[in-house]
């Protein structure tokens, strides 16, 4: 039986967003993830590659935060979720072009002062078999943020599968020109940067060590041999009300972990 209910105010106050690539939300769930909810206590959540099957997906987050999914035509794979507090005043789904709607990798919810776009990147593969969609699927992305910050100023979060320098990689000689590591990634990620979007995680913290995800072969997340290709970008305007930017390596449950800014609107 639920114990409260989602606010639906207009957000004004200091809050606490986090970002998760969960691999497989009902797999999440056996795996601690309402502790960690209860712990954390974000006030708005968003989760990708949940996995769903088309609909949403009960869970502790029901009583005390508003829902919103969006789902892979592909049963099982891809999809992604945002859980608020405080109710939005429009929800959309994809980046403006109906040719990267299938996959539910967007979602954008507008509230009064910004807009939130929550993204699970589509991933090279192996043999690089989809990189040049990749390519097409980040530039089609920068416009589209690009046309939402003239209008507000735009929080963007999620797995963008790509570390973008040496830094945010273990072993980067080892992986140069692996999926998730290509010059084409990087140069990409670059753009982004140029297009006026900051990471507020590498703005925060220029020291290395600090990842994200982790292969579940070799103990590698015991030995923290990982790669940071989880982020929260903000756009230049909206830099200021990042108060704090951070990462959970200690949130287990998923081969990544969360990655989180606190930020006051007002």
């Amino acid at each position: 039986m639920c114990g409260g209910t989602a606010a639906q105010t207009a957000i004004f106050r200091r809050v606490k967003l986090l970002s998760w690539n969960v691999n497989g939300i009902r797999a999440v769930l056996g795996k601690g993830f309402a502790k960690f909810l209860a712990l954390e206590n974000p006030d708005i959540l968003c989760l990708q590659e949940t996995r769903t099957a088309g609909e949403p997906v009960a869970g502790p987050w029901d009583c005390r935060w508003l829902s919103y999914w969006s789902h892979a035509e592909k049963k099982g794979y891809s999809g992604t979720a945002v859980f608020t507090r405080d109710k939005p005043l429009s929800v959309t789904y994809g980046i403006g072009k109906r040719a990267h709607t299938s996959e539910g990798r967007s979602i954008t919810c507008e509230y009064p002062g910004f807009y939130l776009v929550n993204l699970y990147v589509p991933n090279a593969q192996r043999e690089l078999t989809r990189l040049d969609y990749r390519m097409q699927w980040d530039r089609d992305l920068r416009a589209y943020l690009r046309k939402l910050d003239k209008q507000k100023p735009v929080l963007v979060c999620g797995d963008f599968n790509v570390a973008h320098e040496e830094i945010d990689i273990a072993r980067p000689k080892e992986n140069r020109g692996n999926s998730g590591f290509t010059d084409e990634e990087r140069a990409s990620f670059t753009r982004h940067l140029k297009a006026g979007f900051v990471d507020t995680f590498r703005a925060a913290e220029p020291g290395p060590g600090h990842y994200s995800w982790w292969t579940f072969r070799a103990g590698a997340r015991k030995k923290n041999i990982g790669w940071r290709i989880d982020y929260w970008l903000a756009s230049q305007r909206a830099m200021p009300a990042v108060k704090r930017a951070f990462i959970l390596p200690s949130a287990t449950g998923s081969d990544h972990c969360p990655v989180g800014i606190e930020f006051d609107p007002a």
